[in-house]
């Protein structure tokens, strides 16, 4: 959604507070792509303060559906922070030292979406869990140990000592 912010650039002191629907589907990065399953809408709130500041503030409340980083299972994760902008305004211009970085403020337009995607990238947890005692897939087989055991041998050996266990193998045959 873009909202045009033209109005309290160009007036000292004023504000605007507006409820937005955040218009993502899903999050697409590097990591893949992730469904989001749940989205409240936010009470943006822009403000030109006192000094020559424009304020952008904000709660974001959504949840992603995330593989668990130990067996792949999907989980809906909670995703939850604030926005807290402020950029300098000049001649009713909005200056930075950062602008090159910032692609969700064009002119006098605020894109909310790229925003949004901006600071959940920020937010993104580091690892998700279905459970905390999750106990991951098999290496070999690829099955969910959570679901039940499967035959393969979990006992990993030493690189370094696997001539010495080919000998081993042989002489089991015997």
């Amino acid at each position: 959604m873009i909202i045009d912010i033209s109005s309290i650039v160009t007036c000292e002191n004023k504000s605007l507070t507006e409820k937005v629907q955040i218009e993502l589907e899903s999050f697409v990065s590097r990591l893949g792509e992730f469904p989001i399953i749940e989205k409240a809408p936010i009470d943006l709130q822009i403000a030109n303060i006192d000094g020559g500041k424009l304020r952008i503030s904000g709660t974001v409340d959504l949840a992603a559906s995330i593989p668990c980083s130990r067996c792949l299972e999907e989980v809906p994760t909670r995703i939850h922070f604030d926005i807290d902008k402020e950029f300098r305004l000049g001649n009713s211009a909005i200056n930075d030292e950062e602008m090159e970085d910032i692609d969700y403020l064009i002119g006098f337009d605020l894109d909310v979406d790229k925003l949004i995607y901006g600071e959940i990238l920020v937010n993104w947890p580091m690892k998700v869990l279905c459970k905390e005692d999750c106990k991951g897939i098999c290496k070999v087989c690829g099955m969910n140990l959570n679901k039940g055991d499967c035959n393969c041998q979990r006992t990993e050996l030493d690189p370094r000592m696997a001539a010495i266990q080919d000998v081993f193998n042989k002489f089991k045959e015997v």
